[in-house]
């Protein structure tokens, strides 16, 4: 195999609060946030699932798994990019999502992905927050 590590794949976040999505007076506050899944390393690699670790403003904690990101399982080619959109409500205007992709290095051979080693990206810690919620 290559010289690849995994710190050369990059995640990066941005989130939108969902008005026309939420109800307030039901505590129910819901984010859009968008990921960039960015791919500086020299193979592809396969995004195989997801973790995450949902935190609302009243340290109620939420954990998620799941294969794949919005139905897919993508392969993103050396110095490319995947980008997706998904959401999450919470019950308080405030809150942070962190976690982590489990990936591996694409080969080009027909290979059982659970054959191959697996590594994890982490996903850096984002706030959600309702405008004005954070001075």
């Amino acid at each position: 195999m290559t010289d690849f590590q995994p710190q050369q794949v990059r995640v990066t976040v941005q989130t939108t609060y969902l008005p026309s999505h939420s109800q307030p007076e039901a505590a129910q506050f819901t984010f859009a946030y968008t990921i960039t899944i960015r791919n500086n390393g020299p193979v592809p690699v396969q995004l195989l699932s997801r973790h995450w670790i949902i935190t609302d403003a009243n340290d109620e904690v939420q954990e998620v798994r799941g294969e794949g990101v919005v139905g897919e399982q993508p392969v993103i080619p050396p110095g490319e990019q995947f980008r997706y959109t998904s959401g999450a409500t919470l019950p308080t205007p405030v809150g942070c999502m962190e976690g982590s992709y489990t990936m591996i290095v694409a080969l080009e051979e027909e290979v059982d992905p659970t054959d191959v080693p697996a590594f994890d990206v982490p996903i850096p810690p984002f706030t959600l927050h309702t405008p004005n919620a954070l001075h």
